[in-house]
């Protein structure tokens, strides 16, 4: 007669003997064809990366944060009674954490009651146009913006639709870089060599990312209409290029896990990797090559926090934001108010 104890055991050996098939059978179901194993949860690697730093609230309760499982890194803050909510276009999602301590500092009767998100500004709209309302995985929630920042065109466009309320504030600029792991093992020199068949690249998606815009007219000035379509056409189809589904807050991901070779990003997101001390570096593209954005920002038509978004909106055009802004490379520009 066999144990319940024997019982168990032989169940988990032919559960641990087939687990390799059903991995197999699962990843050909599903059209995955990469190499299974254990997640390594290595938390100086998957975001967030600021260790806490991004998140506003005060009360952080039970912190119940897993590397590559449970993070959420483009949401920030406590959504219980907020005091000021911001769409935040990923671009910089790396400068909020100093930015909204320095806010902070001068309107203290914020502290603790900021709530922020740095989805891609396509993204962003729409959780607008779904009313705030915003699944991710098992949860749902819903948080209204009073400031929605993106790149200038963008801010522009939504404020014609009416979703924003003018002034438009344009505040920094920003231009792009070519990123690369450590040593740069691909011999990257420039734009063209991104063309390359056998150069992995890690590019942001057309569908949600304005940036895309930016690096396409890049490509055009570097190696004709011929390098865009052989790097965003040709090399997607073929899976050479690699187009992200979130923000280019993967590009990086991608390069330490040894999934592509380099990828087009803002220069200042280099900078940051570089400060934390990633294996990451980058190439410099030439001015007469590169493309320069200027972020700009608005108050949401409707906010429920005016004031606030008001107070924010003057910060940004502030010395002490300005200087949080040129630690990773941004440039300071006019501020524009158009109705």
């Amino acid at each position: 007669m066999i144990s319940n104890g024997q019982q168990c055991f032989r169940w988990l050996l032919g559960a641990v003997l087939l687990a390799p098939m059903i991995a197999g059978a699962y990843a050909a179901d599903t059209g995955w064809h990469g190499q299974a194993q254990p997640p390594q949860y290595r938390g100086e690697i998957f975001p967030p990366w600021q260790g806490g730093a991004n998140n506003p609230a005060l009360n952080k309760g039970l912190e119940f944060t897993i590397p590559e499982i449970n993070d959420l890194p483009d949401f920030h803050g406590d959504l219980h009674n907020p005091k000021l909510v911001m769409f935040v276009g990923g671009n910089y999602f790396f400068a909020m954490a100093p930015l909204v301590h320095a806010f902070e500092a001068l309107h203290p009767e914020l502290r603790g009651s900021i709530y922020f998100e740095t989805l891609p500004p396509g993204i962003l709209e729409k959780q607008m146009q779904h009313g705030g309302t915003i699944t991710v995985g098992n949860m749902t929630w819903t948080v209204k913006p009073d400031v929605y920042a993106a790149g200038k065109l963008k801010v522009a466009d939504l404020i014609k639709k009416g979703m924003l309320a003018g002034p438009q504030v344009n505040y920094v600029s920003n231009d792009l870089a070519i990123m690369i792991p450590k040593g740069n093992p691909a011999k990257i020199t420039g734009l063209k060599d991104l063309g390359r068949p056998e150069i992995r690249v890690a590019m942001p998606n057309p569908v949600w990312e304005g940036v895309a815009r930016q690096i396409k007219l890049s490509l055009i000035k570097a190696g004709g209409p011929a390098l865009e379509k052989m790097v965003y056409e040709t090399k997607v189809k073929d899976g050479s290029t690699i187009l992200t589904h979130i923000h280019h807050r993967q590009t990086p991901l991608f390069l330490m896990q040894g999934l592509a070779d380099a990828g087009v990003t803002w220069k200042s997101e280099a900078i940051f990797q570089e400060q934390v001390g990633h294996p990451i570096s980058f190439i410099p593209i030439p001015a007469a090559e590169n493309t320069t954005a200027v972020y700009s920002a608005a108050m949401v038509k409707g906010a429920a926090h005016p004031h606030a978004a008001q107070q924010w909106l003057d910060f940004l055009r502030s010395p002490a934001a300005l200087k949080i802004f040129e630690h990773y490379g941004f440039k300071p520009v006019a501020g524009g108010a158009k109705p």
